[in-house]
């Protein structure tokens, strides 16, 4: 007998997943022309929409890397010349710009993120939108250790 496929609440984390899965690898996809990468990008989007300059702890707690991964990863993006690292009001954390190359490359994953989302999002109403938007920061809120919601 084959395996049943979930329906309603217990499909809702395969599907969840799948859909992660196959925007990211859309994404890659589409940025292959650019020799970008996951590891590559998605740093460089998260320190680009930041409203200030992240410390590093910050963008490896946006990451959910740790500490070492992100030291890692920061120094193959400044050795590109994408990023640099100053010392902020407090010394002793370095926070994170862009360089102008990095910004360039940073604005070019952004369009290729609009161009994403539009294609994967084309043909829903704006109230399917919404409610998808709600249900899933329901579940980031109900999820996270660090939130009420959790406890």
């Amino acid at each position: 007998m084959p395996p049943r496929t979930p329906t309603g609440r217990a499909a809702f984390g395969a599907l969840l997943s799948r859909a992660y899965r196959q925007w990211r690898r859309a994404a890659d996809l589409r940025l292959q022309p650019y020799d970008l990468t996951e590891a590559t990008w998605l740093p460089l989007i998260r320190i680009a929409r930041a409203p200030t300059p992240p410390r590093q702890k910050d963008l490896a707690a946006s990451l959910f890397v740790d500490n070492s991964s992100v030291v890692r990863l920061l120094d193959n993006l400044e050795t590109a010349g994408l990023v640099e690292r100053k010392e902020g009001e407090d010394r002793r954390a370095k926070i994170i710009k862009l360089t102008p190359r990095g910004r360039a490359i940073a604005d070019k994953v952004e369009a290729v993120a609009r161009g994403v989302r539009d294609d994967a999002l084309a043909g829903l109403s704006d109230k399917d939108i919404e409610t998808t938007i709600r249900v899933l920061d329901h579940v980031c809120r109900v999820l996270d250790p660090t939130s009420e919601a959790a406890a």
